[in-house]
């Protein structure tokens, strides 16, 4: 679908008035390179894997939240629409936004993917792969946010399954399949779930450990994973956010992580000179009480996008 029009509040021409609805473009016809926004409005991933649906209406609530946001970088900014999972057809819309994002970085983009459910993740992975090409010999990280593995074994994919997917291709093209997690939660995770990250070399720090007082610890654990890639995923599931800070999600968090830990692990990787790719999931605007969870997304694209340090 096509970019909606954004609108927003205007304090006057210039710079040191701009806010993000003045300065998203569309993205077809652009010719400097810039960060490329593409929404994935999807919760068949979500619905299949027995949570609320919703999240295909995150998109739209994102760039709200993002539209009044002050910018204070000047670098192009465009939105190239949604692609959306009406259907049930899962699979299809997952290699279109793949289709659309491997577009996007042979334009010189960087590539904000607004979910949806986190079956977000494998479609951001097929355009990541597809735009750093097929013969790459890059390393490449994945880095999730979240409270679940999201490594489930189930005989369709769902929004559990995106990384023993993205595993599964990595190592068929006979690659390391380099993942971390931070925020797990050990009540939400099957013992099976932990050995199956275990078999696949994950790292990982649980929502015990990352507590705002073990910030440095959190932080060292970051930008170890960080530096041992070339390019890292970066993906947000926003229940890995207490559920008192984003109730809109499909499964709130009982514990969760602190909003500052996560915003610092984001501009951690934003600053490290390796971020590919960035993508928010599981952002359900129809049980997120007074667009909390919305805001506190919004915050965190601003923060990966302004503090973005190109390779």
């Amino acid at each position: 679908m096509d970019p909606p029009q954004w609108t927003g509040r205007d304090d006057g021409p210039g710079p040191e008035h701009l806010r993000w609805h003045g300065a998203v473009r569309p993205l077809a016809g652009a010719a400097e390179p810039g960060t490329a926004l593409i929404g994935f409005a999807s919760d068949e991933g979500v619905r299949r894997n027995k949570g609320r649906t919703g999240a295909a209406e995150g998109p739209g609530a994102l760039r709200r939240a993002l539209a009044p946001l002050a910018l204070h970088s000047p670098a192009p900014l465009y939105d190239g629409g949604d692609v959306r999972v009406d259907d049930g057809d899962l699979e299809a819309g997952q290699r279109a936004l793949g289709e659309a994002v491997a577009g996007a970085m042979a334009g010189g983009h960087f590539p904000v993917v607004l979910g949806g459910g986190h079956e977000v993740a494998y479609a951001s992975y097929l355009g990541l792969d597809s735009g750093l090409g097929p013969d790459r010999e890059r390393t490449l990280g994945v880095l999730n946010l979240d409270a679940h593995f999201d490594l489930r074994e189930e005989p369709v994919p769902t929004s559990g399954t995106g990384f023993l997917q993205i595993a599964r291709d990595e190592r068929a093209r006979g690659r390391d399949f380099r993942y971390a997690a931070v925020g797990i939660s050990r009540t939400a995770n099957t013992g099976a779930l932990f050995d199956r990250a275990a078999e696949l070399g994950a790292e990982y720090l649980t929502d015990d450990e990352c507590s705002p007082l073990a910030l440095e610890k959190v932080l060292d654990f970051v930008r170890a994973f960080t530096a041992s890639v070339d390019d890292v995923y970066l993906t947000l599931d926003l229940d890995v956010l207490p559920a008192w800070v984003a109730p809109g999600v499909s499964a709130p968090a009982a514990l969760g992580v602190a909003p500052e830990v996560v915003q610092a692990v984001v501009e951690t990787v934003a600053a490290s000179g390796r971020l590919a790719l960035f993508d928010v999931a599981e952002l359900n605007p129809s049980l997120d009480a007074d667009g909390r969870t919305a805001r506190v997304a919004a915050r965190m694209i601003d923060r990966a996008v302004t503090g973005r340090c190109p390779a």
